[in-house]
Order: C-alpha cells, then structure tokens, then sequence
C-alpha cells in the first residue's frame, strides 16, 4: 500500500470517528416533574413542594433539621443537581445517609455536601451529619469558595467511588475525602432547623435537574487535582479542636510495648496499611506474640479505636490494667471491652453473668445490650469507651451499650462472683494502662485515638 492512500484512509478514518455522536452518559433523573414520589420526609416538619420539576424545601419554626430522603439506597455513583439558597440559610445533600431506629432515634446521619451561602463559603464542603462533624472545609481552597453564585442556581457534582467522595461547585473542584465510614445510604435534601428565629421563617432552598449515575463509573469519573483529606489514622478537624490524640499512629510501635516485655512483641503482630492485626496462632490466650499494652498511664479517658473480627475470633480492649499483676501465663488483668465473634466462639455462650462475654460486653461481667449494632464479620465496628470519675460507658457504633459505675458496691459485688475474684483491687486503680489483647485469633485495629482531660 503506499504512503499517500495510507494517509488518505486515516484521515477518512479520523473523518468518520469525528463524525460519530459522543455516547451520552445513562443519567437517571430522580426529581418528577409534579410530584414527590420516590421521596420521604424524615426529621423535622419543614414542608417540600415540587412543580415543574423544581422541589422547594421551606423553613418552619421550632422544629429539627428536615430530609427529604429517597426511598432508594445508594453505594457508588455519580450526582449532579442544581440549587438555589436564599442567603441566609444554611443547607446541604446528604449523601450515604442513614436513619436508624437504634441511632438517636432514627436521626439522619452521614456525609453532606454543605450548602453555604454565608461569607465562610464552605459551599460543597464536606460535613458528617450527627457523627463527626466537619471532614474536609474549603479554608484552603479560595477558588471553590469563589466559584458560588449568591442568589442564583449553583451546580454540584458529587463523586462517590469506593472510599472516595469528590466535589465540584460551578466545575471548580472543591473537597476530596477518602474516608470509608458508610459505603451505602440515601440521598436527602435539608431544610436546616432554624429555632425560634422567626425572621429566617419561611425561607426556602430550591433544588432541580437532580439526576444519577450507578454503572461503568469509571468511564464517567473525573479526576481531581485537590491534595485528598484521608480520615484513616488521623484526627478529624472536629477530634483536633476538642483535644484528641492519636494513640497509635498508624505506622510504628511507637507508644506501645508487650504487656510482659519491655519493648513491642517481634512476632505475632503486623503493621501493615494503617492497620494493627494480631496474628492467628490457634487460639491461645497470650500464647504467640502476647498482648500489647501503652506505654503511658491514663485516670480518666475517652478511648476510640476501630476493630474488623475475622470467623470464630476472640480478643479484647483492656483498661486500667497494670502489668504487673499477673506475671505468669495468660493475659495481663483489666477490664475489658469484650470483642467475640458472638455466633462461633464458644465464649458467647460462657460467663459469671449469662451473655456477659459476648461482644461490647464488660468481660465476665455485664452483658452489653442485646440490640447493639454490631456489623458483620469482615466489616469495620467502632468502640468507644468513656471513663470519668469512675462512670463508665461501652459504645459500639455510636449507641450506647453498658454503663456501670467503678468501685460501687453493685461493681464489687459482680466481681466477687466473677473469675476477677482472686484479684485484689480489681477494676478500681487510680489509673492503668490501655490493653489490645492477643486470644490467638486474627482481629485488626486501626484509628485508636484518646482524649483526657485538660490538666487544671
């Protein structure tokens, strides 16, 4: 073939290709032209109307944020809408949301893309409805901030892939998160609660043009040039301003040592990814790598720390123990927060009190309540265990579980007839240290972090 058809044939080609209409993405609109169907209102009573495919959210006295929520859950995909917010309300999208009978009442929770149209302009920031509060603001990015239009309709593209959430405002790129909190919930429109401010009464934010994108994701995913906020091992900007810190950085042994050694176990316990695992090694208590305990002290606390079970596992968050107690075989003595594989651990079905080993439980104890939410095996759990002037409360998932009161006469009566009777003192030191046990089964830890209290 010669050089001048060849050329003639790929200009044809190229011709041709130009010619082709670009595939249209598949969107799914999610806004009817004149009615709600397909939409739920939960929370408060703020009222929602829609006509010409433009629902209207319009602000009530006295009353609690209000959601407009889809019917319909939501993992990966791609969101764009249109809206317009009188200037002195404050608004947001939930995305990956959820309302739960368990959870403050079935109070909406989860990510929102911030509605702003105050001088801060975090307008397409990221905010945590009722959990942790602000993820990633726009205090560094002036651009975003720049690109809202005070007064007239706005345009968010939102981008939930994975752990990723990334934002546009107006296309100028604006948060990027990588957090893998809550991988599915709805979507919700606010009407934020305005109390008894009679003047912002009657206000309204107007949303349209909502639609939706759920397959070949990649095809239609941009990419954006924002350095991204990663929760994972780090304080949230709310954890930073009310004082807690990392208790365990996600990469070293730093802070941490063998509950019987004087430095951190060198088998038995992998760093690897932000997470801490310890090893399966048939079952044993303290047998392979042995627990891990901090290096430091702690009276009164607040103790976070995410935990993923793996089938049949056992292993536990101690507190207040002191290593010192106990030299021989077995685990160091504390309390724990029991962690257990309820259904395959024989443990479950064990205990001084019935159900006082199961998961969240007080170890040996108390039981924990029955309807914790705990998630399934494979999946990440959040604890939260608060201990000051002796009250003390388990936490799974953000629900309160157990409380019981150090040293009463209720909690000593409980340990004289639990297997901590040996022990002097049991459960009452001043202080102690922070335990991650070691039951010879593999469990894995990642986002430990700790707040006491400010020295006076």
């Amino acid at each position: 073939m010669s050089k001048s058809i060849l050329r003639i044939l790929v200009f044809v080609g190229l011709f041709v290709a130009c010619q082709q209409p670009k595939e249209e993405a598949p969107w799914v609109s999610l806004i009817n032209n004149d009615n709600l169907e397909g939409w739920t209102v939960l929370g408060g009573v703020a009222t929602y109307n829609v006509k010409d495919g433009v629902i209207t959210g319009t602000s009530v006295a006295n009353t609690p944020n209000t959601f407009l929520t889809t019917n319909k859950n939501y993992d990966n995909f791609i969101f764009e809408v249109e809206y317009k917010v009188d200037p002195s309300m404050n608004s947001g999208i939930q995305i990956r949301s959820n309302s739960l009978p368990y959870y403050r009442n079935g109070r909406v929770h989860g990510y929102q893309i911030e509605i702003d149209p105050s001088e801060r302009a975090w307008s397409a920031g990221i905010y945590d409805e009722a959990r942790r509060g602000w993820l990633c603001t726009l205090e560094d990015n002036p651009d975003a901030q720049a690109a809202f239009k005070q007064n007239e309709w706005n345009h968010y593209r939102v981008e939930a892939i994975g752990d990723t959430i990334k934002t546009w405002i107006n296309n100028v790129p604006a948060a990027y998160l990588i957090d893998d909190k809550t991988s599915s919930g709805f979507i919700a429109l606010q009407v934020h609660s305005v109390g008894k401010n009679l003047e912002k009464v009657g206000k309204s934010v107007m949303w349209k043009n909502a639609k939706i994108l759920t397959e070949n994701l990649s095809k239609y995913s941009t990419k954006s040039p924002i350095e991204p906020v990663i929760t994972k091992n780090s304080l949230t900007i709310d954890e930073t301003k009310q004082g807690w810190k990392m208790l365990w950085d996600g990469k070293t042994t730093n802070g941490w040592r063998g509950a019987k050694l004087d430095k951190f176990p060198e088998e038995g316990w992998l760093i690897e990814n932000g997470e801490l695992t310890v090893l399966a090694s048939g079952g044993g208590e303290s047998a392979a790598g042995g627990d891990i305990v901090t290096t430091e002290l702690y009276s009164d606390f607040e103790l976070k720390v995410d935990f993923k079970l793996t089938p049949g596992a056992n292993s536990g968050i101690k507190y207040y123990v002191d290593t010192e107690i106990n030299k021989g075989p077995g685990s160091s003595i504390g309390l724990e927060y029991q962690i257990l594989d309820d259904a395959l651990h024989p443990d479950a079905k064990l205990g001084a009190k019935e159900g006082s080993r199961t998961v969240c439980s007080l170890y040996d104890l108390i039981k924990a309540d029955e309807q914790k939410p705990i998630k399934p095996i494979g999946e990440w759990n959040s604890a939260y265990i608060i201990s000051k002037n002796n009250h003390v409360e388990h936490w799974l998932n953000n629900v309160k579980v157990l409380e019981y009161e150090r040293g009463s006469d209720e909690f000593l009566k409980l340990v004289s007839e639990s297997k901590y009777a040996k022990w002097p003192n049991f459960g009452t030191l001043e202080k102690g240290q922070i335990l991650l046990q070691d039951h010879g089964d593999k469990v894995t830890f990642r986002n430990i972090k700790i707040r006491t209290p400010k020295n006076k």
